[in-house]
């Protein structure tokens, strides 16, 4: 990458651009293109073809590549490193797949890397009696609640708080989910608070292939998967006893509530439940994101603000 000069660009064997080196005049021209970042308009030179790598275009790509990208990263992050030792309260399997960071807390806890290595990141915390099997990462400043049951390959961002039962899933950066419940085959965005009890299915009763909604298809598009669950957005919150379809999508910033299970699309800034849901207003949502933001010492940037006004924006004039 670091080899490309402006206005080059790398593509596939397809001819899909991957890759390319912008002019700042370039950047600002993408922006206001009908298709979002739809460089083939930028008429760039091509300068190498046939390049090997792994795709992540679609959002069950996240959860479905776990597995690999654990034990790739795994062993990236381990190199020429030592792990903290693992405390004697705690039992485990294979140890030579399992690394603890510094300043890490894992104590009375059952950690089986028979299947995949797990790796504890600097100052996270697993509470006791949590069981973990790999492939496993849990984020700095991250906590496992007592009683955690992980099940890999599962990823867990940077301070986060997860408990109950979690099923090869991606949680990202400062997210919750503090109690029981299960979360199986999902994406959970940044700063989003699931209420305790929150469920999500991630297979339907007749075992039929799943479908998701697809923003860029504006319809529901087959994953090829059989066990798909729920993808949220940043800044989502749910309450208590929240139930989520198989293959659901939640956009960002919604705010849910209520018995039953919800729709298996909820669009971005929606209030509700499942007896009636409105829109959750751009000003009462940037107030709930600075709120819960401020509890963790973080301020809310003015370019999360715009992004956030923007996606609102084009939720309220969706493209045809």
């Amino acid at each position: 990458l670091k080899s490309l000069k402006t206005n080059q660009s790398f593509e596939n064997k397809d001819g899909d651009i991957i890759a390319a080196r912008l002019s700042k005049e370039q950047l600002d021209e993408v922006f206001y293109f009908e298709e979002f970042l739809d460089l083939s308009k930028l008429k760039l030179s091509v300068v190498k073809n046939n390049i090997e790598y792994k795709s992540i275009s679609r959002p069950w790509h996240i959860f479905s590549m776990a597995n690999e990208l654990i034990n790739e990263d795994f062993i990236f992050k381990t190199n020429s490193h030592k792990s903290m030792p693992i405390p004697d309260s705690n039992r485990f399997v294979k140890k030579e797949n399992i690394f603890i960071e510094e300043g890490a807390v894992v104590e009375f806890s059952i950690l089986n890397a028979s299947n995949g290595p797990i790796y504890i990141s600097k100052n996270a915390e697993i509470m006791e009696n949590c069981v973990i099997k790999g492939p496993f990462y849990l984020g700095e400043n991250s906590t496992l609640k007592i009683g955690c049951k992980i099940y890999g390959p599962t990823s867990i961002g940077a301070h986060c708080k997860v408990g109950g039962e979690v099923n090869n899933s991606v949680f990202f950066n400062y997210s919750n989910k503090a109690h029981d419940g299960f979360i199986g085959n999902s994406v959970i965005g940044e700063w989003c608070n699931l209420g305790a009890d929150t469920n999500n299915s991630n297979l339907k009763n007749t075992y039929d292939i799943v479908k998701l909604w697809s923003y860029a298809s504006n319809g529901f598009d087959s994953t090829g998967l059989q066990f798909c669950g729920l993808i949220m957005g940043d800044h989502c919150k749910c309450g208590i006893n929240t139930m989520f379809n198989t293959g659901s999508v939640i956009g960002v910033s919604c705010n849910l509530f209520g018995d039953g299970f919800h729709r298996n699309f909820i669009p971005s800034f929606s209030w509700g439940s499942t007896a009636k849901m409105s829109c959750f207003p751009i000003e009462k949502a940037l107030i709930v994101c600075e709120k819960m933001m401020e509890r963790r010492n973080v301020q809310l940037s003015d370019s999360v603000r715009n992004m956030l006004n923007h996606v609102f924006k084009i939720e309220q004039n969706p493209k045809k």
